[in-house]
């Protein structure tokens, strides 16, 4: 009789994740705020003294979810913060090798976030005009990491990502800053956020 593989991961909280079954109470911020501190974007393609991290993605795709929606009420805020929540166990993966993975990928992603959602007072699967909203703002900040720290030109960004509202990042310039830093304000962003939603 063949020995079943092993389909979780210990985390550094002591919880043990079920990756085919994930449930709620293995989900803690302190896991995903250190996993995805430490999760290169890009592949680790970027300029700078230190990887571009999924966390600091997030922040940002928040902050610009923030600016396109700006009556969002905090639970949705909060959602845009998670939007890359399961990449703290599966990694982050570039579009390219997602599509050859194929469709197990999702199915993966999608337990994942739903644990996590429940989690933290979000619903299972977010609605659908939110995740539009999510996803734009995902976009733009992809364009932003494109043209300034991944050596992408203005026009060749603009073709795979779409050329962003300028009054949207007028403000905004990529942050590089060690794991443990983003890693905290990431943690503190969640705080905010769940005090904002009591």
């Amino acid at each position: 009789m063949a020995t079943p593989k092993r389909a979780w991961q210990r985390m550094l909280s002591g919880r043990r994740l079920d990756l085919l079954d994930p449930t709620p109470v293995d989900v803690e911020i302190e896991d995903i705020a250190h996993g995805l501190a430490f999760v290169a974007r890009w592949n680790g393609q970027t300029k700078g003294e230190h990887a571009y991290s999924v966390a600091e993605h997030s922040l940002l795709v928040e902050t610009l979810f923030g600016r396109i929606s700006p009556k969002a009420p905090a639970k949705w805020r909060l959602a845009a913060l998670l939007h890359d929540a399961p990449e703290y166990v599966i990694g982050d993966m570039i579009s390219p090798v997602k599509a050859a993975v194929g469709p197990g990928y999702g199915a993966l992603d999608d337990r994942l976030a739903a644990a996590v959602h429940i989690r933290f007072g979000l619903p299972a699967a977010i609605p659908v005009h939110i995740k539009k909203q999510i996803k734009k703002a995902d976009k733009i900040s992809a364009w932003m990491e494109a043209t300034q720290i991944a050596g992408f030109s203005e026009i060749e960004a603009s073709k795979f990502f779409g050329k962003p509202d300028t009054s949207i990042i007028n403000d905004l310039s990529i942050v590089l800053r060690t794991p443990i830093e983003t890693r905290n304000a990431f943690t503190e962003r969640h705080g905010q956020l769940l005090g904002e939603m009591q």
